[in-house]
């Protein structure tokens, strides 16, 4: 069991973001679209590199939404610890911004509504895919609590389930309305830009549609290398039983914009799921 007092500490601050809250501010700042309007989804796709490379990705969709009060945040697990489905269900994540408290009760719910949730933390304590996130989140909304999940799984018929699980744990809660979902990930990995693109498109293509069969089957024969498609097959499974209608794509790059490398690429997307 995990001791209330848990805190998980920033551990990609100064690397993937700096450390400094007048540096992230700077940052994140360089990137706002002020001319965004903003609207109150459901939920979205965000990327999470360092934010040398896909920060403006993730700001420029964050921008256009609503940051809710409570954010149920679905990532890959990269570094293989922990459960195959791990949620950190109590404490504290520290980022050079501040505390973000984890929303234990809708935690505990989607625990005791899940077969395959688990609540562990050795899955999240050295795992960047949420962290990234955290900042970006604190700069547009202070005060958010989260329900970090990581996921280590290609099961189709798992992560449709946790979709329809954290579907009913939404719905049961005190107030839906206060719930997003965030899914990390990023896009083709380490592909000529050309090349990357096409992938890419496919695979958005399948998101844009709310299609989560259609996704899978698309990063199985085309082997396209998203590192999140799992935690995004869970949100696209949830979101349309909470009555999700459209996507829109806000933004896509890919690293070699930043680095000026074209023929081995990172592509990273924003879309936002209404």
């Amino acid at each position: 069991m995990m001791e209330k007092s848990r805190i998980r500490k920033a551990v990609v601050a100064g690397q993937f973001y700096p450390s400094l809250k007048e540096d992230i501010f700077s940052q994140i700042e360089s990137f706002i679209d002020n001319k965004a309007e903003k609207c109150d989804g459901l939920a979205c796709v965000l990327p999470h590199a360092g934010y040398m490379y896909s920060g403006k990705v993730a700001v420029e969709t964050i921008s256009r939404l609503k940051v809710r009060k409570k954010i149920i945040l679905l990532g890959p697990n990269h570094t293989g610890y922990g459960a195959r489905f791990s949620l950190m269900s109590e404490g504290v994540w520290m980022t050079p911004l501040g505390q973000v408290k984890i929303a234990e009760v809708l935690a505990k719910g989607m625990l005791s509504g899940s077969k395959y949730l688990k609540s562990d933390h050795l899955a999240h304590d050295y795992e960047h895919s949420l962290e990234v996130e955290l900042p970006i989140l604190q700069y547009f909304n202070p005060d958010f609590e989260i329900v970090p999940v990581t996921i280590l799984s290609q099961d189709k018929t798992a992560l449709k389930d946790l979709g329809r699980e954290i579907a009913e744990a939404v719905k049961v809660s005190d107030n839906p309305n206060d719930i997003m979902i965030i899914a990390s990930s990023d896009m083709t990995h380490y592909e000529p830009q050309k090349q990357a693109e096409q992938k890419d498109k496919e695979a958005i293509e399948a998101i844009l549609s709310l299609d989560e069969e259609r996704l899978f089957d698309k990063v199985k024969r085309l082997n396209i290398t998203m590192c999140g498609y799992a935690a995004v097959i869970v949100m696209l499974s949830a979101v349309k039983l909470l009555g999700a209608k459209s996507a829109k794509l806000v933004s896509y790059m890919t690293s070699g914009q930043a680095s000026g490398d074209y023929e081995s690429v990172v592509g990273y997307a924003g879309i936002i799921i209404s």
